[in-house]
């Protein structure tokens, strides 16, 4: 069974708005929303205590110069190292208030992934969060949370095998962009499933994953994709 298209694709910051605010910070997060944002991408690990934080690397090298790995420093160590910088996942969702919160889980273990589902329901967060990253990953958020909204991240042209997608019930396959044609997307549309796409990041790029009918884009510069949308969409 097909789905019903919306109208208007989704326009998704890639860690917030990292073009002008450091990735993954609560200043790019309003950022990204501040300038036309439907949603914002995070990533979310664990440090040593069982805190998740917001943080795409292992370690705290490339982003705070500091080379010690995540999952060997506390909460409170962290913020001491980062000045209060990595936001924890509760303050990330109490920061974007209503808006829509897709999140990935990078090197998740099941015991990861039951922390981050149980803090973003006790949290109230559940109707506006929704998860991305690959199969295994996404299985455990589906055992953890049975309503749970999927993205599963997909890197292959060729499709999930059926068992996979009943087990996982995506709600969304999430694709480079660069692999996406518009008979991909028919096909994911007639299987019911929605398409969303990471990163494009130039207006080429945008119009092309536009133009083969994809429902959100995933983005670096926000303020291009949505320049770029409004050109299809010009009553938005």
């Amino acid at each position: 069974m097909g789905i019903m298209r919306t109208l208007t694709v989704t326009a998704v910051g890639h860690r917030g708005d990292p073009y002008r605010v450091r990735e993954n910070t609560l200043p790019s997060l309003r950022s990204a929303f501040d300038r036309g944002a439907d949603a914002v991408e995070i990533d979310v690990r664990l440090t040593r205590d069982g805190v998740p934080v917001l943080l795409h690397d292992d370690t705290l090298q490339r982003l705070w110069g500091h080379d010690v790995r995540l999952d060997a420093v506390t909460a409170p160590q962290l913020r001491e190292l980062t000045g209060g910088g990595v936001p924890t996942l509760r303050e990330a969702l109490m920061a974007t208030g209503a808006g829509r919160v897709m999140i990935d889980l990078p090197g998740a273990s099941p015991e990861g992934v039951k922390a981050v589902v149980g803090l973003v329901r006790e949290c109230g967060a559940r109707e506006r969060a929704y998860y991305c990253a690959g199969a295994n990953t996404m299985l455990a958020v589906r055992a953890a949370d049975p309503g749970a909204e999927i993205a599963l991240t997909w890197t292959s042209l060729s499709p999930p095998r059926r068992v996979l997608i009943d087990a996982v019930a995506p709600a969304w396959l999430n694709y480079r962009f660069g692999l996406v044609r518009r008979e991909l997307v028919d096909a994911l549309h007639g299987d019911g499933l929605r398409v969303s796409v990471w990163t494009p990041d130039t207006k080429r790029s945008m119009r092309k994953v536009l133009a083969a009918g994809v429902d959100s884009v995933t983005t670096n510069r926000m303020d291009v994709l949505t320049a770029v949308r409004a050109e299809s969409d010009p009553d938005r």
